[in-house]
């Protein structure tokens, strides 16, 4: 007896149904994929033709910008310190610019830094006194929160200095700062093991025993000798203007008004009442550093989520 099960043509059709929706599907799915592929190279090539056409749209502005009669602003923000923005390789090359415009009138640099390296300092002081000697141009500084220790030393480099009432001006001096575990170290039973060769090498060594010879010489032909270089900077730049008193070259600081009075600045005023009531417009031109085609596109995502997530944070309060 044939046990061998007939064929059922109903069954032939729904699996010739099966496989054509299956076929259909995946044509679907893949031309799906393909239209997504495409429209997401659409969008990069669209957002890369907007970015270099804004790009172009801006250097089209500043050239323009850089043809007309401005004032020339430099921006001297955060701790002076080698290898940053905030150093004499980066600004100096700014300042250079700045001056050697014919298009600009003057230069304001506005400060608003706490200090840092003296030698940072002095050749940023210096390449403003060539420049300013060079060019015949005149330079302003205007302090906002603060210009303490190496911002004042490169202030008093320009013609006159300008704050705001509460800004914090001076602290011509200058600092090393260290210290000592050896108390520390003796009750924790840590014993130091270090090594070195020259009597002196470890002066500083916080973990060592204060070498009062070592920290005395440190003082007098380093710390001194740089306080004193920083004092004849002051009085070249500031002249008679400056009052000499005890206290104006001991490190402390002062507020604007009282500023004005020992002759650290000159007066009160803005950046944009300096450009317009000592320069005479109020056409302002900030110069920096030139930032890359990534730079420009991150900085400006970093601002717009920085917004939105500000303006999310207040509205929960």
């Amino acid at each position: 007896m044939d046990q061998t099960p007939k064929s059922n043509p109903q069954n032939f059709e729904r699996l010739a149904l099966a496989v054509e929706s299956l076929v259909k599907q995946e044509r679907w799915t893949r031309r799906f994929a393909n239209f997504l592929k495409l429209a997401i190279a659409a969008y990069v090539i669209f957002f890369i033709y907007v970015t270099i056409d804004k790009m172009n749209t801006i250097e089209h502005i500043e050239a323009k910008a850089l043809g007309e009669k401005h004032v020339a602003l430099v921006k001297l923000e955060g701790a002076i310190v080698p290898g940053t923005k905030i150093s004499a390789e980066t600004i100096n090359p700014i300042l250079e610019q700045a001056f050697k415009n014919s298009a600009s009138k003057a230069v304001i640099i506005k400060a608003n830094s706490p200090g840092g390296s003296p030698v940072q300092s002095a050749l940023i002081n210096d390449e403003i006194t060539r420049l300013k000697t060079t060019y015949k141009k005149p330079v302003y500084v205007v302090i906002e929160d603060l210009c303490a220790s190496g911002c004042y030393y490169v202030a008093v480099a320009a013609d006159k200095i300008y704050a705001n009432k509460g800004s914090m001006i001076g602290s011509i001096g200058v600092r090393m700062d260290t210290f000592g575990v050896t108390g520390l170290m003796e009750k924790l039973g840590i014993e130091n093991r270090s090594m070195h060769a020259g009597e002196h090498k470890s002066f500083i060594d916080p973990f060592s025993k204060k070498d009062e010879e070592g920290r005395a010489f440190f003082k007098k032909m380093v710390l001194e000798k740089t306080h004193q270089q920083f004092i004849a900077t002051v009085r070249e730049g500031r002249g008679d203007r400056i009052k000499e008193t005890p206290e104006i070259y001991s490190g402390l600081v002062w507020l604007g008004e009282d500023a004005i009075k020992n002759g650290l600045i000159d007066e009160l005023n803005t950046v944009g009442g300096v450009a317009r009531d000592v320069i005479g417009t109020s056409h302002i031109k900030l110069y920096e550093p030139k930032k890359s085609f990534m730079e420009e596109i991150m900085g400006d995502i970093t601002s717009e989520t920085s917004s939105k997530l500000a303006l999310y944070l207040s509205s929960m309060r």
